[in-house]
Order: C-alpha cells, then structure tokens, then sequence
C-alpha cells in the first residue's frame, strides 16, 4: 500500500512539475504593409481556421483594446481593405497544428512606414527610428507622436500583465524596408538600431535576460516589387552574417499584386510555410 502511494504521490510530482514548466508562446510581429496584410480576406484557403491564436493589434495611431486580447481573425486597420491577410496569419496557422495550445501575438504593422526620418514619404510622418535624437522629441504614435517603437513598446508593456503567468516570447517577425529606399544606404544601421531597441525594452519590461538574444526572423522581398531595394536586401544579409539570432527568407521568386508591391495570395502562403520552416529549423 505504502508502496502504491509512493509511486502515485511522485506521478503526481512529476505531472505538475511538467505542467508548470510549459511555457505559454508569445510572437511579436511589426513592421510595414507586407507584414500588415494586403491580400483580400476571401482568399485565404478554407482549411486555415484558428482556434488557439490569440492577438493584440496595433498600427500607427490605431490601437484595439488596450492590453487585450482577442481571437484571432486576419483584419488590417486600412479603410476599405480593412478584410485582408499577410503571411503571418499563415504561420500562426501552422504553429496552431504544431502547438496545439493558446499562443499569443502582439502586432503593431503599419503600411508605409519607414524607419529613417529622412524617408518623407512615411505614412502619417510615422517612423521606427530608434535614433535618440528622434525618439527625445517625439512620444509614442499612438499617443499623438510619431514614434511607431515607442507605439510598439507601449503595447507590449499593456499586454504583458494579461500574458499568462510562464510566457514565453519566442521570436519577432519582422518584414518592412520598402519605405527607406530614399535612405537605403543607413538601413544596416537603422534596423540594427530598432532591433536593439526591442530586445532592451523587452529585457527591462520582463527582467529577464535572454530576451537580449531574441530572434528576429524576416524576409526580402519580391524581385518584381517597384520598391525593392538592393541595398535594403544586402543589410538584410549584413545583419544576418553579425548576428546569430537574426534570420533572413528569401523572398525574391515570390509573387505579388497587380499593384507590384504586395505578396498576392500565393506569395504570402509561400512565406508562411518559408518562415514556419525557419522556425523549426531554429528549434523555435
């Protein structure tokens, strides 16, 4: 009998502690229209269906509910687009067949946007920048300023009391660089700027230290598209060769939009499955 009760007591043991120590996934994702979504809603594939995913949206000065979430269902805050989709609704579908379990995204993409301040076709005069200078003079766009990191910072800081207890911040999806071909040259700089800029804010929001290494996953661009850039593309691959935790998908054969500039339905549901495929090859 006293046998029995010892084995039962450390299944029991074992189950919680196995239980306590999975971690809840939390994506962030940022960046400019291809990572906002511009593929109409209608022609996302019938079989991708979410039960698990739950999302905090941000974009520019549009917040939803502060710090909260929701299920989530692929939208963009751009009038008359407003039912579209991008490729990561693509990863979260197939994280949702791997996981099985509630995950979280916290997404703040604006369309248009640029990092570089010189860049003065950025939508709304909104900017990445993680230059001091930039970021002492201005609050958060969301705020009524122009900065989109400090947009994306607050909404991270809202969203992270709601996070279950044990989250675990996987990784940044990370698509933008069309708006800074004025100012392609300092795009080596200024990502690797915004980078450090999220990994430190998100060490001191958390205190926990490993999120100075967070991976930051990202792609090129269409070989098709009016605004790719080069220069953008070898920064792309610069950052990847410096830093071990930054990815970089070839995005150069896919297809895009009759307006040369978004992934079309086929193109974003390549560099979804591109982009999961990174993730598992990276243990994520």
């Amino acid at each position: 009998m006293r046998r029995s009760i010892f084995f039962l007591t450390m299944f029991l043991l074992l189950a919680t502690s196995g239980h306590s120590q999975t971690a809840v996934p939390v994506i962030l994702t940022a960046g400019q229209s291809n990572a906002d979504g511009r593929v109409p809603l209608n022609e996302l594939p019938d079989t991708i269906k979410y039960r698990h995913c739950q999302w905090s949206y941000g974009s520019g000065d549009f917040e939803s509910a502060t710090g909260r979430f929701t299920p989530f269902a692929p939208r963009v805050a751009k009038p008359k687009i407003e039912a579209s989709w991008g490729f990561d609704a693509v990863v979260y579908y197939l994280l949702e067949q791997h996981w099985r379990q509630p995950f979280y995204v916290i997404k703040h993409t604006d369309g248009g946007t640029a990092i570089d301040p010189s860049c003065k076709s950025s939508t709304h005069g909104l900017y990445w920048s993680a230059d001091t200078a930039f970021l002492n003079h201005t609050t958060s766009a969301s705020h009524g300023g122009r900065s989109l990191l400090k947009a994306f910072a607050r909404q991270i800081d809202d969203c992270l009391p709601n996070l279950p207890e044990g989250y675990d911040i996987k990784f940044l999806l990370w698509h933008q660089g069309e708006s800074d071909q004025q100012a392609d040259s300092l795009y080596y700089n200024n990502l690797k700027a915004v980078v450090a800029f999220i990994r430190q804010h998100l060490v001191q929001a958390t205190g926990n230290a490993k999120y100075a290494q967070l991976p930051v996953i990202c792609a090129t661009y269409s070989r098709q598209s009016r605004m790719r850039s080069q220069r953008v593309v070898d920064a792309l691959l610069q950052l990847s060769h410096d830093d071990a935790h930054f990815h970089v998908i070839d995005a150069s054969d896919l297809s895009i939009l009759r307006d040369r500039l978004h992934f079309d339905a086929k193109g974003a549901l390549t560099l979804g499955q591109r982009v999961y495929s990174t993730i598992v090859e990276i243990g994520l």
